[in-house]
C-alpha cells in the first residue's frame, strides 16, 4: 500500500512515482508510455517519472519517443529517463513493465525462444534486484510472458513473488469483446471474464462464472445458450486471437496490448469494484489444485495494491481439463527454463 508522506500532505499533490517501461521504443512501448503519461495508469492525479529502457541501436528512434513526450507538454510527466543501462533505468523505480523481449523469428524453435528470453530476464531480474525499490511491482509483457515472469522473479530474491506478474489481461479484453459482439451488448455490461494458466494457445477462457450486467442480470452461460459455441469456437478464438492479428496485421498486437496493460496495473495499483474480478499471471500458491512453482493466470480481485485469488469458484469437469492441460505446459516451461 502507497503512503502519503510530509510533503505530499503540505502541497497538496502527490509525489511522482516512477514508471520504467523496457523495450519503451518498440511498438507496444511507444503507445504505451504515451497511456501512462496521460494518467490513465495510475490516475489523473499521479505525476510520473518515466524510465525508459531499450537496446543500444534502438537510442535513436527512443529519443524521438523522448521528443514526442515533451512535445505532448503533459503536466503529469515530472521527468523522462532514456537510457540502454540497467542500473540507469531500474534505480527506484516503482513500477516495471517488462515490454522488451527477443521475438521469435521464422525457423525459430520455442525453446530457442525461451533460452534467449532466460538469458535476458535472468539479467534485468537481477538489475531490479539490485536497483530498484523493493516495493516494486512488475509486470512481464514478453513472451513467453509467465515463464519470463518466473524467471524474473527467481532472479530478483529480494522482491516479494507476489510483486511479479504475467500478461493475460489482454487475452481477458478479447474474450470480453467477443462475448460482447455476440451477444450484442455494451462491452462494460460483459463481466467476470475469466483466463486460466498460460498466456499461449493452451490458454483457457472461462465462461462459467461470468455474468451480463444490467436490469436482468443474466449468467454468461445461459445468455449465450450454446455450450458448443462456448466450448469450441469461442476458446479457439480467443486462444489464437494474436497468431490472427499478427497475419493481418503483419506485426503483433500493439495498441490492445498498450491498452491490457494499463488495464493490469491500474487494477493492481487502485483496485477493483465490488464483486468484479480480473485475470492476472500470478504466483500460484495451491488454489485449484495448480501446483506451487508458476505463474498462472487466476481471476484475482485487488485492493490497496495487493492481489487475492478468488477462492470457491466450481469447477466442472471440462474446466478441469483445460486448468490441468495449461498448468502442464507451464510445469514443462519452467522444467525447460531452469535447465538453461
Amino acid at each position: 500500500k502507497r503512503t502519503v508522506n510530509k510533503k505530499e500532505k503540505m502541497s497538496g499533490r502527490k509525489e511522482p512515482v516512477r514508471v520504467c517501461i523496457t523495450g519503451a521504443a518498440g511498438q507496444i512501448g511507444y503507445p504505451l508510455t504515451f497511456e501512462i503519461a496521460k494518467g490513465n495508469m495510475f490516475g489523473p492525479d499521479q505525476p510520473v517519472i518515466l524510465h525508459l529502457l531499450d537496446i543500444e541501436p534502438c537510442m535513436g528512434a527512443l529519443g524521438g519517443v523522448v521528443m514526442e513526450v515533451e512535445d505532448c507538454a503533459l503536466p503529469l510527466v515530472q521527468g523522462v529517463v532514456a537510457t540502454s543501462d540497467l542500473k540507469t533505468a531500474f534505480d527506484k523505480v516503482d513500477y516495471v513493465l517488462m515490454v522488451g523481449a527477443m521475438p521469435r523469428k521464422e525457423g525459430m524453435e520455442r525453446k530457442d525462444l525461451l533460452k534467449a528470453n532466460c538469458g535476458i530476464f535472468k539479467v534485468q531480474g537481477k538489475a531490479i534486484d539490485d536497483y530498484a525499490s523493493k516495493n516494486v511491482k512488475v509486470l512481464v509483457v514478453g513472451n513467453p510472458a509467465n515463464t519470463n515472469a518466473l524467471i524474473c522473479q527467481t532472479s530478483a530474491p529480494s522482491i516479494p513473488k507476489a510483486n511479479f506478474t504475467a500478461l493475460t489481461r489482454l487475452d481477458q479484453n478479447r474474450a470480453t469483446g467477443l462475448l460482447s459482439r455476440r451477444l450484442k451488448v455494451p462491452v462494460e455490461n460483459v463481466r467476470n471474464v475469466i483466463i486460466w494458466g498460460n498466456h499461449s494457445k493452451t490458454q483457457y477462457p472461462d465462461v462459467s462464472h461470468g455474468y451480463v450486467a444490467g436490469a436482468n442480470r443474466q449468467a454468461l452461460s445461459e445468455a449465450v445458450g450454446d455450450n458448443a459455441w462456448v466450448q469450441g469456437e469461442f476458446v479457439s478464438t480467443v486462444q489464437a486471437r494474436g497468431g490472427a492479428v499478427i497475419a493481418a496485421r503483419k506485426a503483433s498486437s500493439a495498441a490492445s496490448a498498450a491498452k491490457a496493460i494499463v488495464d493490469h496495473m491500474r487494477d493492481w495499483v487502485l483496485g477493483t469494484s465490488d464483486g468484479t474480478y480480473v485475470s492476472m499471471g500470478v504466483t500460484s500458491d495451491g488454489s485449484y489444485g495448480i501446483k506451487e512453482g508458476v505463474i498462472y493466470s487466476f481471476p484475482v480481485t485487488t485492493k490497496n495494491g495487493e492481489y487475492t485469488i478468488v477462492q470457491g469458484l466450481n469447477i466442472d469437469e471440462f474446466s478441469r481439463r483445460q486448468m490441468d492441460e495449461t498448468a502442464k505446459e507451464l510445469f514443462e516451461e519452467r522444467e525447460e527454463a531452469l535447465s538453461f
